[in-house]
């Protein structure tokens, strides 16, 4: 165990404890005080996303170039949309200050791209998946557990296009999913849940179809180019963010408290990914504090370290992949996954606790 860890964490430092209250109380008073102030400087980097993102459409649409050009800046336009979401994460938890008719302008620009309206991505991620992260099958983020799927063997199927089932359409999971994951909590789940109660899931609706109609008049307007201007960077955008969010809590246990050292996961990314994609890799950290910058999550990430190194896991981004298409996504117990149509295919989480902690 760490030399740092002090005594009174490793009381209450078992796998489990209820103790995310204390763990967050005693980061407030002991980070500097400014780890936890808005950052609203930070918006501009949303100047140059935009730069890259029209740039690259119309270098695309204008400049007939050859067909590598194009593959190449399509990729910039996507990985740009894809960072533009990232940040657009943070001004929608208020981390960058500003007023909601502000927050929802940049988070228009940010997820937009995905047909996923700002007031709708506050009510499912702000308040319903930080309200229930990784917790039976009250987390709409989640594949939830076993029982559902006995309760409803239709649902089997479902589960064979997710990482993890073996099936070869598996692999394309992931740049579809992040858009194709928010219509299904839109269009079913913010129907039937009751914690999406009093949000205007119509509007949502109507809104997301702005979204994809303008996504449609690109592709009329870019003719054969559509591929380069819509479908790749649409796959792109995807991929990246899904990249990071569908390792955050996957490969975690399921608790009966909602604390982030146990039911979530940080990554150990390049140095340069890290900062291009504003740290998206420190989730640990953005559960504990959701209104912190991501700028200054690598504080709360080395007080984690050196105070409770045998609970804080973060996997190198690479093993994070593999190990997400190498497990199945189904809880079968708080700490087992298993695959539903492959019931003998069972995976034990806690192990992975042990390998990957910081101590």
């Amino acid at each position: 165990m760490n030399a740092a860890v002090k005594p009174e964490s490793i009381a209450a430092s078992a796998f489990g404890a209820p103790d995310e209250r204390d763990i967050r109380d005693r980061m407030r008073k002991e980070l500097p005080s400014d780890t936890f102030k808005a950052q609203t400087w930070r918006i501009v980097w949303f100047l140059p996303l935009q730069i890259m993102i029209w740039g690259g459409l119309a270098l695309i649409l204008t400049a007939g170039l050859a067909w590598y050009w194009n593959l190449g800046l399509a990729v910039l336009v996507g990985h740009s949309i894809g960072c533009q979401a990232f940040l657009a994460h943070e001004v929608l938890h208020g981390a960058l200050g500003m007023s909601k008719r502000w927050q929802n302008f940049f988070g228009w620009l940010g997820f937009g791209p995905f047909v996923v309206p700002p007031e709708f991505w506050r009510k499912w991620h702000n308040v319903v998946h930080h309200g229930n992260t990784n917790m039976g099958d009250a987390d709409p983020d989640s594949f939830g557990t076993l029982r559902r799927y006995n309760a409803d063997p239709r649902q089997k199927k479902f589960t064979r296009l997710a990482p993890g089932s073996g099936s070869w359409y598996s692999y394309l999971f992931l740049v579809y999913s992040f858009t194709f994951h928010a219509q299904l909590v839109l269009w079913f789940q913010a129907k039937k849940r009751k914690q999406f109660k009093g949000f205007d899931r119509r509007k949502a609706i109507v809104q997301s179809m702005v979204c994809v109609a303008g996504w449609l008049a690109l592709a009329a307007l870019s003719g054969p180019l559509a591929v380069f201007t819509v479908v790749i960077p649409f796959m792109v955008a995807n991929a990246l963010g899904q990249g990071y969010i569908l390792t955050n809590h996957f490969l975690r246990p399921q608790t009966p408290t909602n604390n982030p050292l146990d039911n979530s996961m940080s990554l150990r990314s390049r140095w340069l990914m890290d900062r291009l994609h504003f740290r998206f890799s420190h989730h640990v950290e953005h559960h504990f504090f959701p209104k912190m910058a991501s700028n200054k999550a690598p504080r709360v990430r080395q007080w984690l370290e050196s105070q409770y190194p045998e609970r804080y896991v973060a996997i190198p981004h690479g093993t994070a992949l593999r190990l997400l298409y190498s497990t199945p996504r189904v809880y079968k117990s708080a700490t087992e996954l298993v695959d539903p149509n492959r019931p003998e295919k069972v995976f034990n989480l806690l192990p992975l606790q042990q390998q990957y902690k910081a101590g």
